[in-house]
């Protein structure tokens, strides 16, 4: 081989570096996006639960574009030894109008609604003591697993063995579920950011068989640390809030890393509308994340197609003890945005002015 040949190959082996080493920079360099618009007004306790609310992160939209469904912590932080249902739907005038899984879940934490209107629910179990599942001594005896319901509250489908494990067990802490058109079904998994914790996606078959999985737990750039939602635009690429890492990871569906996006800030949920529109919350940054004081917490709007970001809803809370306003987050078809809150404990609804 010639020498000029042999620089070629280095220039090669060189590119994708030099690539990952500009993404960390632009990430670490990137201005706070703080100083948007903000063209909504906030209506709160507008959905008709008949109790206390208690913690909640897990938001979508029905298949009809309007009504809305939650998945709701028992009035508490944890549904363990509540006898209380978990999963409600509401009109889109806030009135109850379903209820179910009282007694299935320790930790409701992402929710989505299907093409067929069949609701997934994830349980991270990320709110009992000690729940690691198959690292704990004593592993619990539910949690860590990934539910699908029809409208009604039938139980279709169970991903992941109770308690949690690896392997053919699948699941420590899961994070988020999304069902591709096709019906492939996507899991976010690992809540940790201790050295050593789970942290990847997981693809499955429209029957729950486990295709393949990506990603390991760390901070160079084709890491993850807490991949926390999941959501996919219309081209059917995956987009991966990598919470730890404050940033968006954007793959196709066979886990091949298109781009990594900082501008929408540490994200706890994602959402994107069948436009394209983006809306990403923050519930994190300043508090839980305390380094990360130039970033305001709260939801981010943009572009899915650009990545551009065109409005932001701040956070009332500007001194939250721990995580405040959505963590989960979600758009009916008019537009009108729904956040879910873990620390506030409610479900605020966001409309154009």
């Amino acid at each position: 081989m010639t020498i000029a040949g042999c620089r070629w190959i280095v220039l090669l082996l060189f590119v994708p570096l030099a690539a990952h080493g500009q993404i960390t920079t632009q990430g670490a360099a990137m201005a706070p996006t703080n100083d948007l618009p903000n063209p909504y007004r906030t209506i709160e306790n507008w959905a008709q639960l008949g109790r206390a609310w208690g913690s909640t992160s897990a938001v979508d939209i029905d298949a009809d574009g309007r009504s809305v469904w939650v998945a709701e912590r028992c009035g508490a932080n944890s549904c363990l030894g509540s006898d209380l249902p978990a999963v409600f739907k509401f009109d889109a005038n806030g009135k109850l109008v379903a209820s179910f899984g009282a007694g299935m879940f320790v930790s409701p934490h992402g929710i989505f609604v299907d093409r067929g209107g069949n609701v997934w629910v994830v349980d991270c179990a990320c709110t009992a003591r000690g729940a690691r599942g198959a690292d704990s001594a004593a592993r619990p005896t539910k949690g860590h697993q990934v539910f699908e319901f029809s409208p009604s509250g039938k139980l279709l489908m169970t991903l992941g063995k109770p308690g949690g494990g690896s392997g053919a067990e699948y699941f420590t802490q899961p994070n988020d579920v999304l069902v591709a058109p096709n019906g492939d079904i996507f899991v976010a998994e690992g809540h940790s950011s201790a050295p050593g914790s789970t942290a990847r996606v997981l693809k499955f078959s429209k029957d729950g068989k486990l295709i393949r999985t990506w990603g390991s737990f760390g901070h160079g750039p084709d890491d993850l640390d807490q991949p926390h939602a999941l959501a996919m635009d219309s081209h059917g690429r995956l987009f991966v809030g990598d919470r730890g890492n404050n940033r968006i990871k954007i793959f196709d569906q066979d886990g091949t890393l298109l781009d990594t996006w900082y501008q929408f800030s540490r994200p706890s949920g994602i959402y994107i509308d069948a436009h394209d529109t983006i809306y990403v919350a923050d519930s994190e940054s300043g508090s839980v994340a305390k380094e990360r004081t130039g970033w305001k917490r709260g939801i981010r709007v943009g572009s899915a197609r650009n990545g551009s970001v065109t409005a932001f809803i701040p956070d009332p809370n500007e001194a939250p003890p721990s995580t405040s306003a959505a963590e989960g987050v979600a758009a009916d078809s008019r537009g009108v945005i729904y956040g879910a809150e873990v620390g506030p404990k409610a479900l605020k609804r966001y409309v154009k002015q």
